[in-house]
């Protein structure tokens, strides 16, 4: 059975001219995330993936430096790098495979039992790489002088992509995993949006601190506008994180969330922006990590199963396997 104050929130979303109270624009500036007005305004689209990733694509002028600029390389995934790194190694070796060939039959002597160019190609590798079997050798001043360039070029090459590497690995990053769905939960007297998060890695994690944002469509004077409201947490900050972290949204009479349905999320395009911020204890360093739920994505009247196993003067035991499951209890 629905709750007058259930009906009055329908009533306000279904008769713009009811729900035409003027918004406080500087509270609205606060509460703007930096989406902007345009991707603000944009009905049936999502914020933030389910990975924390913006929803948007960059379109650079330059096709140049977004493949190839600094931090392209170092934040592309690492299939793509690695990809990268062979293209240019390969093309290296090509052009200066071609330009022992051209000169001259006698630039290189040695028999490396292969066909003209590919000898030269081997041989590249080999002055690239500073292997120097020493089967074949060039020849001439011409020859001498394109080792003594490629030698530089393969040095050079080297130390840029090793320099890569390092910086791809290094850099400290959160591998924070997110239960798969939220939960509207009983919680006291009343019922309280949840999800749950826990460490992927093996790392340890202090000073965790959580911000949750609920973005939703509403109509003011007249026009159906998203409008964002930061969330109260029950504990919005852990010292350590050594298990998993149920976060939990109280939905008391200062929630956003009081006298809204299931149905009604839905119809406004509800979304919760999720950052947190952690230190890494191995790097010292402060990490970032963002997730996001859509209302598709909340299950009501439902309760997220005990991870812990209690154990008879024993350790206790972590069941992860049960770190995305949960229970229906009603609906709350």
């Amino acid at each position: 059975m629905e709750t007058s104050e259930s009906t009055e929130v329908k009533r306000a979303l279904s008769t713009p001219e009811q729900n035409s109270v003027p918004a406080d624009k500087a509270s609205d500036k606060e509460r703007d995330l930096g989406f902007g007005s345009s991707l603000s305004r944009r009905s049936n689209f999502r914020l933030l993936n389910r990975d924390g990733t913006f929803n948007v694509q960059r379109h650079k002028i330059n096709w140049w430096k977004s493949l190839y600029s600094y931090d392209a390389l170092v934040f592309m995934p690492a299939w793509r790098f690695f990809l990268v790194v062979m293209f240019w190694y390969v093309l290296l070796n090509s052009l200066f495979a071609g330009a022992y060939v051209l000169c001259g039959p006698d630039a290189l002597h040695g028999n490396a039992g292969v066909p003209d160019f590919m000898r030269a190609f081997f041989f590249s590798v080999h002055t690239f790489a500073t292997i120097g079997y020493g089967n074949v050798a060039p020849n001439g001043m011409a020859a001498n002088l394109l080792v003594t360039c490629e030698s530089l070029v393969g040095l050079t090459g080297f130390a840029l992509v090793a320099g890569l590497i390092f910086a791809r690995f290094s850099r400290p990053t959160a591998h924070i995993i997110y239960s798969q769905n939220a939960i509207i939960s009983p919680y006291g007297d009343g019922t309280a949006f949840e999800f749950r998060i826990m460490n992927g890695r093996e790392n340890e994690l202090v000073e965790v601190q959580a911000t949750i944002t609920m973005g939703r469509f509403e109509v003011i004077n007249g026009m159906r506008q998203r409008r964002f409201y930061p969330l109260e947490l029950e504990r919005r900050k852990v010292a350590f994180f050594p298990l998993n972290w149920t976060i939990v949204h109280p939905i008391d009479e200062r929630s956003p969330l009081r006298g809204w349905d299931e149905a009604m999320l839905r119809d406004s395009e509800a979304e919760f922006l999720i950052l947190l911020t952690a230190i890494d204890e191995t790097f010292a360093q402060t990490v970032h990590n963002r997730g996001s739920y859509t209302a598709q994505e909340i299950v009501w009247g439902a309760r997220f199963l005990p991870l812990v196993d209690e154990s008879d003067g024993g350790t206790p035991i972590l069941r992860l396997d049960r770190f995305h499951d949960y229970e229906a209890v009603g609906k709350g």
